[in-house]
């Protein structure tokens, strides 16, 4: 009894320990198994952690502006900003936060790995390359206006301007007062008893101006004395024979086997054409010139010495010389076909009824009302240069300079200069590269 009692004592305990140490073991096998499944979940199942609020002293980068924010997102004025702009979205992923790096594709993948191993190196740190430059500042395609505009300004530009027309009529004066310098060959201010110059030939004067940082090459073109001969048969040939040769010369440049890394621009931009201000009409010899060059230049017609005129005998002469252009079938710049859409056509279109621009050149100031203008004195007062009531010397030069100086650049190379090129190579079986002779020549 005493072992039947015995045994019967003791089965319950042994039973008792077996089911806890199952429970503690399935217990620990099913942790271990929670614990495999959290490793192998995929991080884009898992919930995402709280991104935390922007502080409210860290302003964000400007698209406008090439460099980041100033604040407590940087190290030294020279780190990269903790938050990227806000036009680049950057992965958040589970150990800490990525930057982006825009040094090279090739060291993508080491910028990203060096980002995500903790926070000590995402925040307000600083990538930087192989060299030991840092990386900072805005990134986006928009970037490259910036840079266009730093090249262009390194390497400068070119514009040349002939100027056409009967001598006396201030075509020096005119643009003297365009770039407000003496860039032309004489200025207005000759004695009474110095004979006027007249050019024999067609002369070029070139000029190199510079404001805010930009350089111009300027080129003024002056002409022999238009129309002043008794016989003015073919008067215009040396004008054409000269444009063509500016063209020639550059399409042989560009033919050459071993060109200049940039071809000098010597074409004509910009033809600008005097009418005498007679009130009446265009003299045949007018039409006859711009009818035969308005296809190889970008001729702009302007009434000279508006003065000379009322108000009432300038509009009417105005409308009478576009009538006269038009009848004649005179393309003046801006041509219509050359329109791009409609915000150029609706701007060309305000210009062309403007035109021909009745114009006052004067180089001397004069004290109007406490302040210095340009003007013209008279017995009557002073002709201000500038004044829009006065004459259209204000529309001309923003016409000219502000809003389309670098169109009528594109112009002569894409139409005028294509459309020389194009039946040039087409002569003969196209035109021979220089000669190696000639190439060192230009090259010096």
């Amino acid at each position: 009894m005493s072992m039947g009692t015995h045994q019967h004592s003791t089965q319950p305990r042994h039973t008792n320990t077996t089911k806890t140490c199952r429970k503690e073991r399935k217990g620990r096998i099913k942790g271990e198994q929670l614990k495999y499944m959290s490793d192998v979940v995929p991080p884009e199942v898992r919930p995402k952690p709280a991104i935390p609020a922007k502080p409210p002293n860290v302003g964000a980068a400007s698209p406008s502006s090439p460099f980041p924010p100033q604040g407590s997102g940087m190290i030294g004025g020279g780190g990269v900003s903790a938050h990227p702009p806000s036009g680049i979205p950057v992965p958040i992923g589970t150990h800490g936060s990525m930057h982006i790096s825009a040094h090279s594709v090739s060291q993508g993948h080491t910028a990203a790995h060096n980002g995500s191993h903790g926070h000590s190196h995402g925040h307000g740190g600083s990538l930087s390359s192989g060299g030991g430059s840092t990386l900072l500042g805005y990134i986006g395609i928009d970037t490259i206006i910036e840079q266009m505009r730093k090249k262009t300004m390194k390497t400068g530009f070119d514009f040349n301007i002939m100027v056409v027309g009967n001598s006396g009529l201030g075509k020096s004066t005119l643009v003297n007062t365009l770039f407000k310098s003496q860039v032309s060959r004489r200025s207005a201010g000759w004695a009474r008893d110095e004979k006027i110059p007249k050019t024999v030939d067609v002369k070029a004067v070139s000029h190199v101006l510079e404001e805010g940082g930009v350089k111009m090459k300027l080129t003024v073109i002056d002409t022999p004395g238009f129309g002043d001969q008794i016989n003015n048969d073919n008067c215009w040939e040396p004008i054409s024979k000269y444009i063509n040769e500016q063209y020639e010369k550059f399409l042989k440049e560009e033919v050459n086997i071993t060109r200049k890394k940039r071809i000098p621009d010597t074409r004509v931009h910009c033809c600008l054409y005097f009418i005498s201000p007679t009130g009446h009409s265009l003299r045949q010899l007018d039409i006859e010139f711009m009818k035969r060059l308005s296809h190889s230049v970008n001729i702009i017609p302007v009434i000279a010495k508006a003065d000379t005129m009322t108000i009432e005998e300038r509009q009417e002469f105005k409308q009478r010389v576009r009538k006269e252009l038009e009848m004649g079938g005179i393309e003046f710049y801006p041509q219509k076909e050359f329109d791009e859409d409609m915000e150029d056509k609706s701007d060309n279109d305000k210009i062309r009824e403007a035109m021909p621009f009745a114009v006052v050149g004067s180089d001397k100031e004069y004290q109007v009302n406490g302040k210095r203008v340009l003007g013209r004195k008279t017995p009557w007062g002073i002709v201000e240069v500038e004044n829009p009531n006065h004459c259209e010397f204000a529309l001309l030069r923003d016409f000219l300079i502000r809003s389309h100086l670098q169109d009528l650049k594109e112009v002569t190379h894409n139409i005028h200069y294509e459309t020389f090129r194009a039946k040039r190579l087409n002569e003969n079986g196209g035109l021979h590269p220089i000669s190696s002779n000639d190439t060192q020549e230009s090259n010096l």
